[in-house]
């Protein structure tokens, strides 16, 4: 044993093809692998002690260079198509070869974790990387074995990490040089010529959300979650912009996750042991807890400085808008540990919706709720992407399609057996315009948006009146404690209410036309769901 940690360079790796010439480091800590980081000039730290790093030619993942390997185990449990691209497995194996020769002529950083926080489901993940910042992030974000629990550590899945590799994609069937391809058979995932870390996360995520449904009943989420003092945990689904982060960071409430949970007979738990949160525009006032939790330990992405400083700009976008910090999740004060809650009494869809049609908070029936979370609908603004400068709308199946493997209509038929099993509330909340569309009417007021959620969680939602959306079906709240009531009517809060009728109208045809592909599968009660036009509106 030599210093941090090396081990007989062969040990546990021959098995892969791994027959390494350097240096292997097997689970070093945080702070080990921060100064091998610096002393390689791979990163330095900032004012705060965080770790910044640059993640190379990528910054964000690359969908379209994802791959699953299309074999007997997956031809037919795949729900193939846009999202989920095949991969040839004899291809699949030359790659292997090729990325496991790569790493044997490179110092390899080794990573054990688990993900998955209630025990009865645990996932061992063993991460073979050329980067230390890469191991850094992987044992910030899954969850960390005890010492004894590392002496006998053996992996139920492996990935390779070689971001300096670049794939031939003529010779080895990838679309360009870089790839993430997923195994199922072989349980194993190959990374090449990428470093943005999400890769990493999100690889075992869709491992998770393929065989938790088949192999154990579990409804895995893309989701954030938080539990009361009363033990009342709820979940929050939305996708960038519609304030999840912000919504279930709640003083009051401890933090169960931030990102991804499974839904089990025993209650909720967090698939991994960090956060990984967005910096773009941090401040300490809008999000105190994640700007307090970047720190020594933490791992900071593409980040810009104050001009002469070590002090992050979290303004700066010059290397990307996707700016990003990884940290232990006990870096947030209010984190439960571990991270594991009870069954939610209450489910919030957000939705950012910068036409100004939807309610502010509607209660949704099965049917609807299935609907809606298979429509995974909301709207990005000017700002939020290159070349956006009006509204557009955006649709991702169950608030997270990039990873679901299965068709999606068996995690909606998971989220309504819950529903009726557990008496569980879904909620739809617009945390978008109000008065009129992005430009014209006006964002609606975050502590209006909390209002509401609070007083569902506390149940005082239960006994007020509710009215019916003609187009949506949806039925809205006409009364809300520190809520003006005439703002929950979305048509009233439009000068023009023929426009409003029409805008709504046009809204309704794209939800229509985007659920043609889920028709054919959908239960009676979702097709039931679907908004309907008004003639002459």
């Amino acid at each position: 044993m030599n210093e941090y940690g090396i081990k007989n360079p062969a040990t546990k790796l021959t098995s892969y093809g791994l027959n390494p010439s350097g240096n292997v480091y097997w689970n070093l800590s945080q702070t080990e692998l921060i100064e091998t980081t610096i002393k390689s000039g791979l990163g330095e730290l900032t004012d705060t002690g965080a770790l910044a790093i640059k993640t190379g030619e990528f910054t964000g993942r690359a969908p379209k260079d994802k791959f699953i390997v299309k074999d007997a185990k997956t031809e037919h449990t795949v729900y193939w198509g846009e999202v989920n691209l095949p991969f040839d497995a004899s291809r699949f194996d030359s790659l292997f070869d090729k990325v496991a020769a790569h790493l044997s002529s490179q110092h390899l950083y080794v990573k054990e974790a688990y993900a998955c926080a209630n025990p009865n489901y645990r996932l061992r993940v063993r991460v073979v990387s050329e980067l230390p910042w890469a191991a850094l992030f992987a044992g910030n974000m899954f969850i960390r074995p005890s010492a004894e629990d590392l002496k006998e550590f053996s992996h139920d899945w492996l990935i390779l990490h070689a971001p300096s590799f670049k794939a031939n994609a003529a010779v080895d069937g990838t679309r360009q040089h870089n790839f993430a391809v997923l195994n199922f058979t072989r349980k194993c995932i190959i990374i090449g010529g990428t470093g943005y870390t999400g890769e990493i996360k999100k690889g075992i995520f869709t491992v998770l959300n393929y065989e938790l449904p088949e192999d154990k009943n579990v409804f895995p989420m893309h989701c954030s979650a938080n539990i009361g003092k009363e033990g009342d945990s709820a979940i929050f689904f939305g996708l960038s912009g519609t304030g999840k982060t912000t919504l279930s960071a709640d003083p009051q409430r401890g933090l169960v996750g931030d990102d991804e949970h499974g839904w089990a007979d025993d209650g909720i738990f967090n698939f991994e042991g960090g956060c990984y949160a967005k910096c773009v525009d941090l401040t300490k006032e809008k999000e105190p807890q994640i700007y307090n939790a970047i720190r020594f330990g933490s791992l900071l992405e593409n980040i810009g400085y104050q001009p002469g400083t070590r002090a992050v700009n979290y303004a700066d976008i010059h290397i990307t808008e996707n700016t990003r910090v990884s940290y232990p999740i006990d870096f947030i004060d209010n984190a439960v540990l571990p991270s594991v809650a009870g069954i939610p009494k209450n489910i919030f869809f957000l939705t950012c919706d910068a036409y100004g049609i939807l309610p502010p908070l509607s209660k949704l029936n099965r049917g609807q709720a299935m609907y809606w979370f298979l429509s995974g609908y909301t709207a990005k603004v000017a700002g939020t992407e290159a070349g956006i400068t009006e509204p557009k709308t955006t649709f991702s199946t169950c608030f997270g399609a990039p990873f679901l493997p299965l068709n999606p209509n068996k995690y909606a038929q998971m989220l309504g057996e819950r529903m009726d099993k557990y008496n569980t509330n879904v909620w739809l909340v617009n945390t978008g315009w109000s008065g009129g569309a992005y430009g014209v009417g006006s964002r609606m007021k975050l502590s209006y948006t909390r209002a509401m959620i609070t007083a569902a969680l506390k149940g005082e939602l239960n006994q007020v009146n509710y009215e019916t959306h003609p187009i949506f079906g949806l039925k809205y709240i006409t009364s809300c404690p520190d809520v003006p009531s005439d703002i929950l009517n979305p048509r009233n809060t439009w000068a023009d209410k023929n426009l409003y009728d029409e805008k709504a109208n046009d809204l309704a045809k794209q939800f229509i036309k985007n659920f043609e592909k889920f028709a054919p599968t959908a239960h009676a009660d979702t097709l039931q769901a679907a908004p309907v036009i008004i003639v002459n509106a």
